[in-house]
């Protein structure tokens, strides 16, 4: 519950002269049924902004963050990807507006869940093994589906698929400037003509692919939690 703040080290003023009180990320995921990891997970879309705290650096939540958040996650709810809330909250797309072009998304999923029921009620009806299934008869008649329009995937994928792409190019990124930085300077050694000692050439070639190995485990702890964490779990929102 917020309130006229006391304590004016912990408080936040609004645009009317009102003082409410600033809360942690913990209260707000009690209040709101957000995990604190989803919470981060919006900020960093750019669907949440608070504000930091100047004495301790830490993020303030106000009563505008709490309802904001109460938004996202019914959007969430209802299916809405995290690009048409962004439009929304940015004016470039209305409420109705937003519905009304989710209504027809809405459509094609129902569309598409039918054609899949309707296939899993064929496959339900042989009572076959896995192994003596023909796939490759099945196969071509979804093709023939889907070349008029059906579609029998997830329609989340491609928010998980745009969140693989910055953490894969920046660590691209970080391995090749680390090997350009040992070969450049294994070179600048060579060209004076003297022997490179061997330990300096381990350590020239070690401490780079030791710390790109670390960007590597980096990298695949994130693409674990874009796959089967985060992303899943703010899909339930």
């Amino acid at each position: 519950m917020y309130c006229n703040g006391v304590d004016k080290g912990n408080s936040t003023a609004t645009s009317e002269g009102q003082v409410t009180r600033a809360v942690k990320i913990n209260e707000v995921e009690s209040q709101v049924g957000i995990t604190k990891k989803n919470i981060r997970f919006y900020e960093e879309q750019g669907l949440l902004t608070p504000r930091r705290n100047s004495e301790n650096g830490y993020r303030d939540y106000g009563e505008a963050e709490v309802q904001q958040l109460r938004r996202i996650k019914l959007l969430r709810k209802l299916g809405f990807p995290l690009e048409e809330i962004r439009q929304m909250q940015g004016g470039g797309l209305t409420l109705a507006d937003g519905m009304r072009r989710h209504l027809v998304i809405l459509g094609r999923e129902q569309k598409n869940l039918e054609q899949s029921i309707v296939l899993c009620q064929r496959l339900s009806q042989q009572d076959t093994p896995l192994e003596e299934l023909d796939a490759e008869a099945l196969l071509a008649y979804m093709q023939t589906l889907e070349r008029d329009g059906t579609t029998f995937q997830n329609m989340h994928s491609h928010d998980r698929r745009r969140n693989m792409v910055a953490p894969v190019a920046i660590s691209l990124t970080i391995i090749v400037s680390l090997l350009g930085f040992a070969g450049l300077f294994l070179f600048g050694l060579a060209s004076d003509g003297a022997a490179v000692p061997p330990l300096i050439i381990a350590l020239v070639l070690g401490i780079p692919t030791l710390a790109g190995g670390m960007v590597i485990l980096v990298l695949v702890q994130r693409l674990r939690e874009i796959t089967r964490g985060e992303l899943d779990e703010a899909k339930k929102y």
